[in-house]
């Protein structure tokens, strides 16, 4: 599971470049799951018999932000996606006798949003508010197959499939994206609270593509809805020299029903809660941002088609940690 979406590592004050109106930037994710987890139960027989599946994610997004006047952004983003999956192959006896590695990279779905602070800037640097309003262009490949290896009756073999829905570069429908974000300084300090939160609607149930997969009503992917929210405090002192560093705790995961329209079909829902530390660092024109968010806890809940069948609970592969890294430039 990973949510593609992100927020500035500092909050809402990043939102308004002051009078440099065009901002160009690149933020890099990357991701390695390999924990199983049953609701909140970790697998940790998946990692003693070596049957695990390992997802690792790299997504990279170049973004443009355009500032009109002090309230209001317009932003592009265009992200390019490239993972792979190892999945075990296990013989008659249920044994793992060795692994299928499988890829797929592109260009995943292309975003345009709309934010705007609620107050002048100049007027209330202490504070203030963000709302944003955007489009998730479904840009990128849902449907990338590869040659999948298999052990049937004894004998290596390819097949054609679809690779699973955890590194598709993208899911095939038409999204909105509803933002929000909120910065507070600490009596007029360096120091600032911030709260974000941005939230995925996915109108589509399925997409059509298959997964292979021999479950009831898991037979195609499903279209899933996405959200990640973030609290903390950050600061950043007068003789820091343009170093700032922030600590926070980050909420992201996938729900099990979508706000509008149906959730049928084959997703993974759950999240992950993570404490979440930062730096960054500012020189002139530029700007650069680290945040390595560490798991705490995590749970797979149960999907649609698990509901539909007493008992039965799917597993998810989660990461301990994920990187973050920004850099910007204004204009």
């Amino acid at each position: 599971m990973a949510a593609r979406l992100d927020t500035p590592v500092l909050g809402v004050q990043d939102s308004y470049t002051g009078p440099n109106r065009w901002q160009v930037g690149m933020s890099y994710r990357y991701q390695y799951s390999h924990r199983h987890f049953v609701g909140s139960e970790e697998q940790k027989n998946r990692a003693e018999e070596r049957s695990q599946v390992k997802n690792t994610i790299n997504l990279a997004e170049i973004g443009v932000r355009y500032n009109p006047n002090p309230q209001w952004s317009f932003s592009l983003s265009v992200p390019y996606f490239d993972a792979e999956r190892s999945s075990p192959i296990r013989d008659a006896n249920r044994v793992v006798v060795d692994r299928s590695l499988v890829q797929a990279s592109g260009l995943s779905d292309i975003t345009l949003s709309a934010r705007r602070l609620l107050f002048k800037p100049l007027k209330h640097p202490d504070g203030n508010v963000a709302v944003g309003l955007g489009i998730k262009i479904p840009t990128g490949e849902e449907d990338v197959f590869e040659d999948r290896k298999r052990l049937i009756n004894g004998q290596t073999v390819y097949t054609d499939e679809a690779v699973d829905q955890s590194i598709q570069p993208g899911d095939g429908g038409w999204g909105a994206i509803l933002d929000l974000q909120y910065f507070q300084r600490i009596a007029h300090s360096n120091g600032a609270f911030y709260f974000s939160t941005t939230y995925l609607i996915n109108p589509k149930d399925t997409n059509g593509v298959p997964t292979f997969r021999t479950q009831v009503g898991e037979e195609v992917m499903s279209v899933s809805d996405q959200y990640v929210a973030r609290i903390g405090a950050s600061y950043a002192g007068k003789s820091w020299k343009g170093f700032g560093a922030s600590l926070g705790g980050r909420l992201e995961g996938v729900p099990v029903k979508d706000l509008i329209g149906d959730s049928n079909g084959f997703r993974r829902p759950g999240y992950a809660i993570s404490a979440e530390p930062g730096v960054s660092y500012s020189r002139g024109a530029y700007t650069f941002s680290l945040a390595v968010p560490i798991a705490l806890y995590r749970n797979r809940t149960r999907s649609v088609p698990d509901r539909a069948i007493p008992g039965r609970h799917g597993d998810a592969a989660f990461a301990d940690y994920v990187v973050l890294f920004g850099w910007g430039r204004k204009f």
